[in-house]
């Protein structure tokens, strides 16, 4: 077993473990520390714990010091100096007439380091422009090209539902998203209903997806004939998340409603499916 604390870097950032040392932290506390990108300012998110050596990437860095009012400070500064940076580079986008879309700049904590993140259809030869910014702000300057999901992260905004976007507000990582998702739940296809602002389709068909997989390998399809107490029929309708079944029973002439566990206490049974 191995102690651990759980920090972030942005709001709704990666999740990353670090050794406490012989810091007792608490939840919301800032604490300095070291990665790979060089001395950076974050968040306690899960405090001191043990986790077994297999679930972290060992050696864990440690942490640096609990964070004071200065590196608070600090941390507002480069949130400044970043808006100024961000100003200066859109401007020299466009004065080198580059086929890109600036979505953030971020100062690392040390200001060893300026990252700009931007978007692009294609390759972008930007060997120009990086000669640009390091003469203007004299220190390393990394150009990072990240997709349209990751720029609406960073944004941020308000979705289809109303509500401000999953993917700034708490999901750490992107997760895979199918459009047999959205078949599976019987939404609309149409593009405009099932994707989020990024123009990908939404994080948020991920969430029901599991109860919707279940229920499909519990429930019999559509088009399925099944042995009834009433005769033969053929299932015509299912809610899904009801588990409601609505089976044609063609001999009485009538659409009878089940629930899944009304047809295991019936005892129906399914049918070879007849052509």
């Amino acid at each position: 077993m191995v102690e651990v604390i759980g920090v972030r870097f942005k709001k709704a950032g990666k999740l990353y473990y670090f050794d406490p040392g012989n810091n007792d932290l608490e939840i919301d506390q800032y604490v300095v520390v070291e990665t790979v990108r060089g001395i950076e300012f974050g968040r306690v998110v899960i405090t001191n714990r043990q986790v077994d050596e297999e679930d972290v990437v060992l050696p864990l860095k440690r942490v640096i010091r609990v964070a004071d009012e200065q590196d608070k400070r600090t941390v507002v500064e480069n949130q400044e100096l970043a808006e100024v940076a961000l100003e200066s580079c859109t401007q020299k986008i466009k004065d080198h007439q580059l086929d890109m879309n600036l979505a953030n700049v971020e100062y690392t904590f040390d200001r060893n380091k300026i990252i700009f993140y931007f978007t692009a259809d294609g390759r972008v030869d930007f060997r120009n422009l990086v000669k640009d910014l390091a003469a203007t702000f004299k220190t390393r300057i990394e150009l990072r090209q990240i997709g349209v999901r990751d720029e609406a992260k960073m944004l941020g905004g308000v979705g289809p539902c109303g509500r401000l976007l999953c993917c700034s507000t708490f999901l750490g990582d992107f997760e895979p998203v199918s459009i047999k998702m959205a078949k599976d739940q019987n939404l609309s296809l149409n593009p405009a209903k099932i994707s989020g602002l990024c123009g990908r389709l939404m994080c948020c068909l991920k969430y029901e997806n599991d109860n919707y997989e279940t229920a499909k390998r519990e429930l019999p399809d559509i088009g399925e004939h099944v042995k009834t107490p009433y005769g033969e029929g053929k299932v015509t309708g299912l809610n899904i998340l009801e588990r409601v079944i609505h089976i044609e029973i063609p001999e009485k002439e009538r659409v009878i409603e089940y629930t899944l566990d009304e047809m295991i206490d019936e005892g129906i049974i399914t049918a070879q499916a007849t052509e």
